[in-house]
């Protein structure tokens, strides 16, 4: 509400100069009309100016979309020939007046607002009685971040009693470049969504698409690339996470990315899902000819009983409490996801293309020697629920997850010495606006106890939204880690890396 009195008040004041301009103009042009020079005063007229040149032979004359009928001097004007009618309806922008001295006379031209940013830039949209309607708008998301894993230790060793090495990194990346065209075409329940995702940490570029169709607010059905939902963090929250950066715990446990058909809505009033079915939990780098016949299932459903969890928009599930709302709002939810991953590569590859899934010990569950030395994991069924909860109140926000996951029905090349795996962790963050969209410090947890090891991170950081919207801000942040399970080139873990580690980072996501 403030932003819009805000806003209010400055159109209001933008229209009055326009107004004051408008008078202005009226009352040179009806000088004119009376044969005297426009730049000169009713009181003191010149006796050696010229003759008043004819209205028809200045830019006077223009056609404009503007007319001023509440103006009185226009009014009087108007009345007088037909000429000063099309004169009174040029806009100061476009009428350059002429002078004695035959130069033009400048006429500022009134401010605009166009209000083409609507959660997104709205590159081109149809009238509302257009024959083909469309809308066409840009969103973007860019992360830059530095980060410094120096203090990690070198190396660690497996279950096995493997020595791996530990990947140190020191280094400032574009981390994340995601360009985003979306809208309708030929209906408005006819939407779509193409997506530019770069990583120049992971050294990556995907291209992704979908389309879809609106029925109603409680079903839309979907198909293209998207995240799998088996983690709340998968779903439209990215990346207004309490942190920039998913957690461990989030990391190690959550599906990713692929291509299906999806439903979502809301059929009741702060009760909203989200069901999917695709490839399997990781695809955007494999090759159809590569992806196994077997298909994913995923699901997330989240309930707000006391209300929507955040404004309408793009950072409509974000953790944060930027708006302050006083009253308090919760957001419970629950997720689960079953796939049959296959490795996607030969056996004789110490190397799997499918790196979706990680063993609590930091080692890939697909690569040669995971479970056993020598022998090589081929198929594995992954099934993994989630439970998750937010509460924000006045500034404050507290959100936090819990992971089970499990991996069984195994084949592989060899004898294994287990059937199965369980592992299971969380996550936890609390954050508070000291100084209201502005400054709001934080602190963050997660924890992995897994079947070989177990693993637990500890951070605080802050955040600085130095223009007034939640969509751009500065981030630094420093946490301890300590035997991390999982490796990701676009996140700031490497498997086995035990240390602390700060990070600054700065974010766009309009």
């Amino acid at each position: 509400m403030e932003r819009e009195i805000e806003d209010l008040r400055a159109e209001n004041a933008a229209v009055r100069e326009q107004l004051k301009t408008l008078v202005d103009t009226v009352n040179k042009l009806q000088r004119r009309l009376d044969g005297e020079p426009a730049t000169v005063a009713r009181e003191s007229p010149r006796p050696t100016a010229p003759p008043t040149q004819p209205l028809t032979a200045t830019p006077l004359v223009a056609q404009s979309a503007i007319s001023t009928p509440a103006i009185k001097p226009a009014q009087t004007a108007s009345s007088q020939t037909p000429a000063a009618n099309a004169a009174l309806n040029t806009p100061p922008a476009v009428t350059p007046l002429t002078s004695t001295s035959g130069q033009p006379e400048s006429v500022p031209a009134p401010e605009r607002n166009d209000n083409r940013y609507r959660d997104g830039i709205v590159i081109a949209e149809s009238s509302e009685d257009a024959k083909v309607p469309f809308l066409l708008k840009f969103q973007d998301n860019t992360q830059i971040r530095y980060l410094n894993t120096l203090d990690s230790n070198g190396s660690f060793t497996d279950h096995l009693g493997v020595t791996h090495d530990v990947h140190q990194r020191d280094d400032i990346t574009v981390n994340r470049a995601m360009f985003i065209f979306n809208g309708y075409i030929f209906d408005p329940r006819a939407i779509y969504s193409f997506t530019v995702w770069t990583s120049a940490g992971a050294a990556s570029l995907v291209i992704a698409g979908n389309i879809g169709w609106r029925f109603n607010k409680a079903f839309t059905f979907t198909g293209g690339y998207t995240g799998v939902p088996g983690s709340r963090s998968l779903v439209a929250t990215f990346p207004f996470f309490t942190s920039t950066d998913r957690s461990m715990a989030d990391n190690f446990f959550r599906p990713g990315f692929t291509q299906g058909v999806w439903a979502s809505g809301e059929p009741v009033k702060g009760l909203n899902y989200l069901a999917f079915l695709g490839n399997g939990l990781n695809t955007l780098s494999i090759t159809a000819n590569k992806i196994d016949t077997n298909l994913l299932f995923s699901g997330s459903v989240w309930w707000e009983p006391l209300g929507a969890y955040g404004p309408p928009g793009k950072s409509r599930n974000m953790y944060d409490d930027y708006f302050s709302s006083k009253k308090v709002r919760i957001r419970l939810g629950t997720a689960f996801t079953r796939s049959r991953e296959n490795r996607f590569s030969d056996l004789d590859q110490s190397s799997p293309e499918n790196t979706s899934i990680y063993n609590s010990d930091g080692v890939q569950a697909f690569a040669t020697g995971a479970f056993a030395p020598g022998v090589t994991l081929q198929d594995a069924t992954y099934k993994m629920w989630a439970a998750d909860f937010g509460v924000k109140w006045n500034g404050l926000a507290v959100n936090g997850q819990y992971f089970m996951r499990w991996l069984n029905d195994f084949v592989a090349d060899g004898p294994l010495p287990l059937q199965s795996t369980f592992d299971q962790g969380g996550e936890f963050s609390a954050s508070y606006f000291v100084k209201p969209k502005k400054v709001m410090p934080y602190v963050r947890t997660s924890w992995v106890h897994g079947q070989f090891g177990n693993s637990y991170e500890y951070g605080a950081g802050v955040k600085w939204f130095y223009v007034p919207t939640e969509r751009l801000w500065f981030q630094t942040e420093v946490f301890r880690v300590e035997r991390a399970p999982y490796s990701g080139a676009f996140t700031p873990y490497t498997a086995g890396m035990t240390g602390w580690v700060p990070m600054i980072q700065a974010l766009l996501a309009f």
